[in-house]
């Protein structure tokens, strides 16, 4: 199986303000992990930019230009209570769906192939017309439509572990019965308190919310009982996974206690599905990850799952 790298250096020049947890060294953070001889088979990719038509897949025109008019010269422009707008901005924004984009070309037209898209802001609070989260646009939704659209794909997967539910995802897919999305996080009243087992959209949406302390005996049980079996049950032609890594125990934005043997354990797992059910076809997309250091460790460890697929 070969692996691929999505990022671009325009990723860094996102700046969310000072103090801000969304951060450019959670992206150099990442990408440092990932040199050296472990990683040598690790093909990496500039991503394109992200075209407005490839944005209006999944946002309405009045919220794309709302994004553009609010784009500052110099200094930082705040759209919601943490979302932040800095003149480099949209540019690593349209490069984060870029890369998603570019890898849906790449493992959609190479056998035995998945890819890791290093980006920030990250996604998937990104609701059609509302920027939320830290996120502007709706990265892996944006994705999904746009291999559905150029590859004609009937069924496509997103299953989230960020520790935030992924409000802006669902709102995408929730209407659409052959796009699933299914995702463990931290239960409500947690950002952005949505999530609640109850919203299931046509079917199509498996919510699991975890309560505040969860550690590796519920998420295994919550992957292995209901994630798995829906995610093989569907039949996926192409997964995504929204890769965040703020669950973990030494982030302190959550109230999670997973380890890095947890996200070893499933993007495992994973692999062994996208195996058996669409040629290895996987591309995870980064999304939380607050803490510097256990973000690097865990992102090693789930692009190395990816390698040895």
């Amino acid at each position: 199986m070969a692996t691929h790298l999505f990022t671009h250096r325009d990723c860094l020049f996102h700046d969310a303000g000072p103090g801000h947890p969304e951060k450019a060294d959670r992206l150099r953070m990442v990408l440092n992990r990932l040199e050296g001889e472990a990683f040598s088979g690790l093909v990496e990719h500039n991503a394109s930019k992200a075209s407005r038509k490839i944005l209006e897949l999944a946002h309405t025109d009045k919220y794309l230009d709302s994004i553009d008019a609010s784009v500052p010269k110099s200094g930082i422009v705040q759209l919601d209570p943490d979302t932040f707008m800095s003149p480099g901005s949209k540019d690593a924004a349209l490069r984060a769906v870029g890369a998603v984009c570019d890898a849906v070309d790449l493992v959609l037209t190479e056998k035995k192939t998945n890819a890791f898209c290093a980006i920030r802001p990250p996604g998937h609070h990104a609701e059609p017309d509302v920027a939320m989260g830290f996120c502007l646009y709706s990265n892996v939704a944006i994705g999904a439509l746009y291999a559905r659209e150029k590859f004609g794909l009937q069924k496509i997967a997103v299953v989230d572990f960020d520790v935030h539910h992924g409000n802006g995802t669902q709102a995408v897919f929730e209407s659409e019965e052959n796009l699933l999305y299914i995702s463990t996080h931290q239960e409500a009243p947690f950002y952005p308190g949505t999530g609640h087992a109850s919203e299931k959209g046509k079917g199509n949406i498996l919510n699991i919310p975890l309560p505040s302390g969860a550690g590796s005996g519920e998420f295994k049980k919550a992957m292995t009982e209901q994630v798995f079996p829906a995610l093989k049950a569907f039949g996926p032609e192409l997964i995504f996974i929204s890769a965040g890594f703020d669950a973990h125990v030494k982030d302190e934005r959550a109230n999670m206690n997973l380890t890095e043997a947890d996200y070893d354990w499933v993007s495992k797992h994973l692999v062994e599905i996208a195996a058996q059910c669409c040629d290895g076809r996987l591309i995870s997309v980064l999304e939380g990850g607050y803490d510097l250091v256990a973000l690097a460790d865990c992102a090693e460890i789930h692009v190395k799952a990816l390698l040895e697929a």
